[in-house]
């Protein structure tokens, strides 16, 4: 099997270097040529533009949002180019809408579309521990299972419609957003009375909420870790707005996804551009006046 990878960003690139060390015939494509270095130099093909991808059997595409992914297909004519039988797996998180307009692109050219989101931040992408939610016709995620192995500790199929796959990426990420705003609300009360944010943190996720997501992000905030970011606040709001969009086309009120959103616009509006989207937390300390 041929795999080409496009998008070599955070996730996209720790991705494609777990396929390549298990020895997949790979190609690689990224926006900025240089992001390709250390893969070609590790054995991978470099694609000179994005249609040079499309010998392969499956492309797989991460890339930050809608609107990369259609300039990649259309603009970039990669769903022109693909060989009928080609499977196209989306690994980003995407509209649902944009899930449906790919899925009826691919099969009127006799490609295939599958959706593939990933949950897990670049840590867990480079010990290939994602998780990953998949969906798409049977025959093409039965082709793709042992390269969702390769990156991942576990697939869960929801069915053969790639919108599907998005929806529960959306909705995971919307609760993954509600957890840090949480958080970050309550630690920045607690710290207020004066208790040390990793005694509380290490209270939480030994007791009421020992899970990993906890742990995770609870640890990052009473480190006050925001910088570098591992998932940018600007893409935070990306999928919390898609959220709010599926929900809308189902006719489903979000209103703590509405809260959110507005606090991701005002972390952006107050230089938080460039922090992980855990910053959520930095503003709430803020708001309660423990910084300036």
């Amino acid at each position: 099997m041929t795999v080409a990878f496009i998008g070599l960003g955070n996730m996209g690139k720790p991705m494609a270097a777990n396929l390549l060390k298990a020895g997949i015939d790979l190609t690689v494509w990224n926006r900025s040529a240089a992001a390709a270095d250390d893969l070609t130099a590790a054995g991978a093909r470099r694609a000179a533009h994005v249609v040079d991808t499309a010998p392969a059997d499956v492309v797989i595409t991460m890339v930050a949002d809608d609107g990369a992914l259609e300039n990649i297909m259309w603009d970039g004519r990669l769903l022109d180019v693909l060989p009928r039988g080609a499977i196209h797996v989306s690994m980003s998180t995407i509209s649902v809408a944009l899930a449906e307009k790919l899925t009826a692109a691919h099969a009127s050219r006799g490609s295939t579309f599958a959706a593939a989101p990933v949950f897990g931040r670049p840590e867990a992408a480079a010990a290939a521990r994602l998780f990953v939610v998949a969906a798409g016709p049977a025959a093409a995620l039965d082709r793709c299972q042992p390269l969702f192995d390769i990156m991942g500790q576990r697939t869960f199929r929801f069915g053969e419609r790639p919108s599907a796959a998005s929806l529960v990426k959306l909705s995971g990420n919307f609760l993954i957003a509600c957890v840090i705003e949480s958080l970050g609300e309550a630690i920045a009360l607690t710290r207020k009375g004066g208790i040390d944010p990793h005694q509380y943190v290490d209270f939480l996720t030994s007791t009421l909420f020992a899970a990993p997501i906890y742990k995770t992000y609870g640890g990052l905030i009473a480190d006050e870790r925001y910088r570098p970011a591992g998932f940018r606040m600007s893409l935070g709001l990306k999928d919390v707005t898609l959220a709010l969009d599926a929900a809308r086309a189902e006719t489903v009120p979000l209103p703590v996804a509405s809260l959110i959103r507005d606090h991701m616009l005002s972390a952006l509006a107050q230089g938080y551009d460039d922090a992980d989207w855990t910053a959520l937390a930095d503003l709430a300390a803020r708001n309660a006046g423990l910084k300036r």
